[in-house]
């Protein structure tokens, strides 16, 4: 739920790039503190193309497939253990 929370919060931070002014409210430097260390990760290997950078959306598939991966963890723990 965790993942899913993060996932909502991503969302937001890239839709408030359509609207700079956005930013500069405290909810987006607050959105910025916690969206940039993750994103700025998948920056630093995937260039932009043109004026459309695309990490935020290797990005929000990396989360997705994290969450699809410990859910699965914990379904197959969940079986063993009980």
């Amino acid at each position: 739920m965790i993942i899913q929370i993060y996932w909502v919060l991503l969302i937001i931070y890239i839709f408030m790039s359509w609207v700079p002014s956005t930013r500069d409210t405290k909810f987006g430097q607050l959105l910025e503190k916690i969206a940039e260390p993750y994103l700025g990760f998948f920056r630093k290997f995937i260039p932009p193309l043109g004026m459309i950078d695309i990490s935020p959306i290797v990005g929000l598939f990396t989360l997705n497939l994290i969450s699809r991966g410990v859910e699965e963890l914990f379904i197959l723990l969940s079986k063993y253990l009980l």
